[in-house]
């Protein structure tokens, strides 16, 4: 019986300690951050309204990755991935634009929105995948920046 009292008093004891180990996914998406970290990327959580007619709607903060831009980059411009591989302005017009496409098509489809403004290029990213992710990531916002 004495034992049995003093298991029950150590699981409740430890119990809590098991809440505060990070989950899978909490686990990746800090091991994603830390690579992209090594490779010279900017991350924050960034709270973001999305518009009402992107389905599902992402989260909210969300991971934002950036760069600099270089120069004078006259250019500026907001595109969200509706569909896999669809990327469509505020009006929800298709992009046309080859260039921008180009490169469009080497992200994954958890990425939820991509601008770039004079000084920065900025990419909302769902954080799932594997590393190799990463790479195809901030080639793209090297072309951009």
């Amino acid at each position: 019986m004495t034992v049995w009292i003093v298991v029950s008093i150590l699981a409740v004891v430890l119990s809590p300690l098991a809440w505060l180990r990070p989950s899978r996914k909490q686990g990746g998406q800090m091991a994603l951050r830390m690579e992209a970290r090594r490779m010279g990327l900017a991350m924050q959580l960034a709270p973001q309204e999305w518009p009402h007619w992107l389905e599902p709607e992402p989260p909210s903060p969300c991971a934002q990755y950036h760069r600099p831009r270089r120069g004078n980059q006259p250019a500026c411009w907001i595109y969200w991935q509706s569909a896999p591989g669809v990327w469509v302005n505020q009006w929800r017009e298709v992009c046309q634009d080859e260039s921008l496409l180009i490169h469009f098509r080497k992200l994954p489809a958890n990425v939820y929105k991509i601008e770039a403004d004079k000084q920065m290029i900025t990419l909302y990213w769902g954080e799932r995948g594997e590393a190799s992710v990463l790479n195809e990531i901030d080639a793209v916002l090297k072309a951009f920046a």
